[in-house]
C-alpha cells in the first residue's frame, strides 16, 4: 500500500467577480492532476447553471447556492478528494458555516481593488452594474464581506496567476494537505 500523497480537503477561493478565482482554480486543478491527485473543481458560475437553477440573487438565494456548493465540496473532501471551489460567496456567515461543516477547509481570499476589476472587466458587468442595468451586483449594489481569517490572501492585481497558484500550493503543503515531491513551477 502506498502512502497517500494528499488529504481530502476543500480549497475555497472567494473574491469579487473578475478577481481571478477561476483562473487560479484551473491552474491549481491542472497542477494537482499532473501530480496524480484526486481533485474536482467546482466553479460558482457552472454550479449556478446546473445545481442551483431557479435561485435568484437575494441574500437568501446566494446563501443557498453557496450551501449547495459547500455540501458537494464536503462530500468530495470526506472521500479523499481535493475540492477546489471558485465562487464569489459574498457573505462571511455562510463561509464560516461551511468551514465548521467541512472541517478541512482552506479559505483563500482572491482580492483585487475595485478600480482594477472595473478596468479588466471584459464582459462589461461592472459598467452595467454601475449604471443600474444589473441589480444585486456584488461589490456595487450588494455587499462583499472579505474573510476575517483566511488561510491566504492573494492580491491578483500585483501577482500573476502562476505566482498566486504557487502560493496556494505552498499553503496546502504547509498545512500538510499535499505531500508532492516536486514544485508546481516545474510543471510550466
Amino acid at each position: 500500500m502506498t502512502e497517500e500523497r494528499h488529504e481530502g480537503c476543500t480549497v475555497w477561493l472567494t473574491g469579487m467577480s473578475g478577481a481571478g478565482k477561476t483562473t487560479i482554480s484551473c491552474l491549481l486543478e491542472r497542477w494537482l492532476c499532473e501530480h496524480g491527485a484526486r481533485v474536482e473543481r467546482l466553479d460558482g458560475g457552472e454550479i449556478r447553471k446546473q445545481l442551483s437553477k431557479g435561485l435568484g440573487f437575494s441574500r437568501e438565494d446566494r446563501d443557498e447556492n453557496i450551501r449547495r456548493i459547500g455540501y458537494v465540496a464536503g462530500l468530495l473532501s470526506r472521500n479523499g478528494v481535493i475540492a477546489i471551489v471558485a465562487a464569489i460567496s459574498p457573505y462571511q456567515a455562510v463561509r464560516e458555516e461551511l468551514r465548521l461543516a467541512i472541517g478541512a477547509f482552506v479559505e483563500i481570499h482572491v482580492d483585487c481593488p475595485l478600480s482594477v476589476l472595473i478596468a479588466r472587466d471584459a464582459k462589461g458587468l461592472y459598467r452595467k452594474a454601475l449604471s443600474g442595468e444589473i441589480a444585486h451586483f456584488t461589490g456595487i449594489s450588494d455587499p462583499y464581506e472579505p474573510p476575517l481569517t483566511p488561510e491566504l490572501v492573494i492580491d491578483s492585481s500585483t501577482e500573476t496567476p502562476e505566482e498566486s497558484t504557487t502560493r496556494v500550493w505552498n499553503k496546502l503543503r504547509d498545512l500538510g494537505l499535499i505531500r508532492f515531491d516536486c514544485s508546481p513551477l516545474e510543471l510550466g
